[in-house]
């Protein structure tokens, strides 16, 4: 069992090990952030290292160091790994590269990586290939270069699988106060999961961002979320491999596996983790949860002096998870008194001229939209550039901002459309008051969206994938008896290998019925799948055009008012992926789908099947009767059940489309991949 990392993050002694500009860096780094613990160059040739005096060996340190930054190549640090933990020290940043992430270019690098965790036994370290963390609470860091961050009493903690990316975070000018910031690299034995559970645990870390390009131990994450919801404190990731091109370098970077998107996206909706695409919108969604934590709604109010920011504040907020609700009475009778009856009265709103630079009366109308029953109200002020203009008459907006959150005691954050034009002292000030400073009118509203999602609930844990197997195509009939052993309604269906015989099951089991070629790829394509055939005559002359002589019978199911599909397949990196999607000839053409892990509560299959556009012909359209959402939820339950008790073996099962009618739900079509 791994030691708790506290004693390595939050260190009193700290070993350098290895010469060079990096090792020097470290003991320069820790002395400018005021590290007032020991600190011990190791190198067996140097006298002194940043005017230190040098020790030849570790086993000369005087004690086991809490912290050990080890920069000297990939053979000598498994040498270093394991004197230290024979010693008992507290653990280690491993920052050489040439590990596993190197397995494409180097086979040696999966077996060295191998032997530094033997090497480590229990005893903590980070990376290899990474840089190591700083700790801005304490002054403590092992961090081989430059960074931006200043101490501070509490804060976001963020870990990153990337050094590169962390270092970029740390120069930010947004005034996100940061506690730590910590890389994973190749996560040989301490993962980003695990990194994190930690750094929550400290009771001045306010939230937590994860830059995540492959999720490894998905039971650590599970736990990471769980420690997450006993404490309050919610988490933000910024996660990589929407595209082929960052899969593929995700592999070669850390080792990861990326996984599909779908998958990565389903788990982290699961774990209630908020989402976000780029660094300025994960910076002020950390922002926002520090100030203010999660937001008990998706309701937000703009207040502008531009009918024209108005305007952009509603369209940048359009298809985004944050609605404008309309003026509520108090509201309008506030707002009225505040700006007189030239001011048309809106949310977002445009309040106009009228009022600059009398703060008191900004005061007024700003408090007066805030309500509340609004989560976040967003104060759409920019400030002109500092070089080159006189910003002094903005200090009016300041003073409002501050003074209308003192009044009212809501949520509210002052938003710069470009997020240049919110300088970095006027952030402060506002962050101080508890006013969040926005940078961005896009990331302000991607922010409100991703503070908005609800803490997650306890989950039943996810069913792990099992290992790849090279899978066989099962024909339609054999996948479609082995579901409905686990409660999946099919037609009744009978096989046939001759077109006699396929006349003789269409009798017996009435019509109308549909004929299958067996054995036929892409059916429709190739004409081997028929609907709606009345007599046997029509299935004998259609059985003989079809491409083989094995057919499927099956019944004619003719009241459907929608067509689903519902798809699983194992995701190697995030479990089994269920995706309910729209059916048929649909599916291409609307791209209309969810996807989520299994097993699933009824919540997420409702809110997965709710989130589809095609759930208005499910819930009855135009008139048409509504489709029997039990039933539905029956098939996806018995396709489930399938799952989870054959999943060793099993790649791939597809409903297309599950007919679903006034009174049942009926699997047409029946994919399965697997190996028995």
């Amino acid at each position: 069992m791994v030691e708790k990392l506290n004693r390595l993050l939050s260190p009193k002694s700290i070993a350098v090990i290895g010469g060079g500009d990096w090792c020097r860096l470290v003991i320069e780094q820790c002395r400018k952030m005021g590290f007032a613990g020991d600190i011990w160059p190791v190198h067996p040739k140097a006298e002194e290292m940043a005017g230190l005096p040098v020790y030849r060996h570790i086993e000369d340190l005087p004690s086991a160091p809490d912290a050990s930054f080890i920069g000297v190549n990939r053979f000598i640090t498994i040498e270093a790994v394991r004197l230290l933990s024979e010693r008992g020290a507290g653990g280690a940043v491993c920052f050489a590269s040439g590990f596993l992430e190197a397995e494409a270019e180097d086979a040696e690098g999966a077996d060295l990586q191998q032997q530094l965790l033997d090497a480590a036994g229990d005893m903590p370290i980070l990376g290899p290939n990474c840089y190591g963390f700083v700790n801005y609470l304490d002054g403590a860091l092992l961090w081989p270069d430059q960074h931006g961050g200043v101490a501070t009493d509490s804060g976001v903690a963020i870990v990153t699988q990337s050094s590169n990316i962390a270092i970029n975070m740390t120069m930010q000018k947004r005034g996100v106060p940061v506690a730590y910031v910590v890389t994973a690299g190749n996560q040989a034995q301490s993962g980003v999961a695990h990194i994190g559970q930690a750094l929550l645990e400290d009771p001045r870390v306010t939230a937590l961002g994860l830059h995540i390009e492959g999720f490894g131990d998905l039971r650590a994450f599970e736990d990471l979320a769980a420690k997450a919801r006993e404490l309050g404190k919610p988490i933000v990731a910024l996660k990589v491999g929407k595209s082929e091109q960052a899969q593929a370098a995700t592999v070669s970077h850390t080792a990861s596996l990326a996984g599909g998107d779908a998958g990565a996206s389903a788990l982290l909706s699961r774990l209630g983790i908020a989402r976000v695409d780029s660094i300025p919108e994960f910076l002020e969604t950390l922002k926002l949860l520090h100030v203010v934590g999660r937001l008990p709604s998706n309701r937000i109010a703009s207040i502008s002096c531009s009918g024209g920011e108005a305007s952009l504040a509603a369209d940048t907020a359009h298809g985004r998870g944050v609605v404008f609700p309309a003026l509520n009475d108090r509201q309008k009778t506030d707002l009225r008194d505040a700006l007189g009856p030239m001011v048309a009265l809106a949310n977002p709103l445009d309040y106009h001229t009228y009022i600059w630079r009398d703060a008191e009366a900004m005061t007024k109308a700003w408090g007066a939209i805030m309500d509340p029953d609004i989560a976040m109200t967003l104060l759409v002020v920019d400030t002109p550039r500092e070089d080159r203009c006189d910003a002094s008459d903005w200090e009016c907006t300041i003073q409002a901002a501050i003074g209308a959150k003192e009044q009212t005691g809501t949520n509210v954050a002052m938003v710069a459309t470009l997020p240049e034009l919110l300088p970095e002292g006027v952030a402060d000030r506002l962050m101080a008051a508890g006013v969040v400073p926005l940078m961005g009118l896009s990331e302000a509203i991607m922010a409100c969206e991703a503070a908005a999602l609800p803490a997650a609930g306890e989950t039943p844990p996810i069913c792990l994938p099992t290992e790849t197997v090279s899978p066989e195509l099962l024909p339609e009939a054999e996948a479609k008896s082995r579901l409905s052993w686990h409660g999946l309604r099919t037609p009744h269906f009978k096989r046939a290998a001759s077109t006699g015989a396929a006349r003789a099951a269409a009798v017996d089991i009435g019509f109308p019925v549909v004929l299958k070629g067996e054995g036929v790829a892409h059916k429709t394509e190739a004409g081997a799948v028929v609907l709606n055939l009345m007599n046997g005559q029509a299935v004998s002359d259609t059985a003989a055009a079809m491409p083989t002589d094995h057919f499927l019978i099956e019944e004619m199911i003719t009241d459907a008012v929608a067509e689903l599909l519902i798809g699983v397949v194992k995701d190697p990196a995030h479990g089994f992926v269920m995706t309910l999607a729209a059916g048929g000839i649909l599916t291409e053409i609307m791209q209309d789908s969810a996807s989520l892990l299994l097993p699933a509560t009824d919540d997420m299959i409702d809110t997965a099947l709710n989130s589809l556009r095609i759930s208005k012909l499910l819930d009855g359209y135009r008139g048409a009767p509504p489709a029997d959402r039990g039933a539905i939820f029956k098939a996806i339950r018995a396709i489930e059940a399938y799952v989870l008790a054959k999943a060793e073996g099993l790649e791939e099962i597809e409903i297309n489309p599950l007919l679903c009618t006034p009174d049942d739900a009926v699997a047409a079509d029946a994919l399965m991949r697997r190996k028995d």
